[in-house]
């Protein structure tokens, strides 16, 4: 059984590096509608790529640095394009590079970028709103995102302070920008019917 570990003792991860709950991608692909397969770019040890799979996508990973076995070691920045069945990227990135990495994403991605942002940043990120932002899916409970070290020796952590969302990008949306949808995630909820733009 992994231990647990209050989020308020940890130093800063190298690399920025912490991982989500199983139940964030999980239930996201529960939810909303991806057609084409994913790739997480930010991959670390894997848990959203799992979730694609166990929820029927193609999906693959990549990250700048070799966390777990299985991944390919890729910069982010460098890609200029996606490989040709990843239509779609979904990622839990760096978020001392947020705005960087999503609007790279968008601008490469055919169908849909999926990231996981801290609430507290919303407000003044106005950079979104030059972005195909369609919905920001608000996780609840809170989701504690510990450090990826720890993660990889079983240690799950618990008591964040801060609250996380999923905001979900459309390249091929025809909403306007006044039409996003703020909608909550709930751990428990069941599957229901997947948004589709």
């Amino acid at each position: 059984m992994a231990r647990a570990l209050k989020a308020h003792v940890w130093d800063r991860e190298e690399g920025d590096w912490y991982v989500e709950p199983k139940w964030c991608s999980k239930r996201l692909f529960d939810i909303e509608y991806f057609r084409g397969g994913i790739i997480d770019p930010a991959c670390g040890m894997g848990r959203i790529v799992e979730s694609a799979r166990a929820a029927g996508h193609r999906a693959t990973g990549s990250d700048i640095a070799a966390r777990v076995d299985g991944y390919a070691v890729c910069d982010f920045f460098e890609r200029k394009s996606l490989p040709a069945e990843c239509a779609n990227i979904v990622s839990n990135p760096p978020f001392d590079r947020l705005e960087e990495f999503t609007q790279h994403a968008c601008s490469i991605v055919r169908q849909k970028v999926a990231i996981i942002a801290p609430v507290a940043r919303l407000n003044a990120a106005h950079w979104l709103e030059t972005l195909p932002l369609v919905r920001i899916w608000l996780m609840t409970p809170r989701a504690s995102m510990g450090p990826g070290r720890l993660a990889l020796q079983g240690i799950e952590s618990r008591g964040d302070t801060k609250d996380y969302a999923w905001l979900v990008f459309n390249r091929m949306t025809r909403r306007a920008p006044n039409q996003r949808s703020l909608i909550w995630l709930h751990k428990e909820g069941t599957a229901g019917t997947a948004w589709i733009d």
